[in-house]
């Protein structure tokens, strides 16, 4: 497992690369990265230099509990967390992180959505 920890841009390219995903810069400069047209999930720039994201609501609590990982604004209802530069988990981790939050909008999608977005 890496402990070497992603960029703003590696984070992006990252994202960008998951199935049907797209970027979008919304609310006065936030870097928004969506499926199916408008279902974010993930987000850079919420706060500051910050990467905020969806996870799974049985872990939401022990990912606040982690350091540099907190509750995200208006989104944290939803188990949105957000990180600030540079970002806490090692590389590995937060693809892995990024890719199920990906997995988490992508579950909600109508399912003959899914199919066109191959997923």
């Amino acid at each position: 497992m890496s402990t070497a920890r992603m960029s703003e841009a590696a984070v992006a390219q990252f994202c960008l690369a998951l199935p049907g995903a797209r970027e979008d810069y919304k609310w006065g400069g936030v870097r928004v990265f969506s499926i199916a047209g408008n279902k974010m999930f993930a987000l850079q720039g919420l706060r500051g230099n910050s990467l905020a994201f969806k996870v799974d609501k049985d872990l939401f609590l022990g990912h606040c509990d982690r350091p540099g990982i907190h509750p995200a604004p208006y989104l944290a209802r939803a188990q949105w967390i957000i990180l600030e530069v540079p970002y806490p988990p090692g590389a590995d981790e937060l693809q892995g992180l990024l890719q199920r939050s990906h997995q988490l909008v992508a579950s909600k999608l109508p399912k003959r959505t899914q199919v066109g977005l191959l997923l």
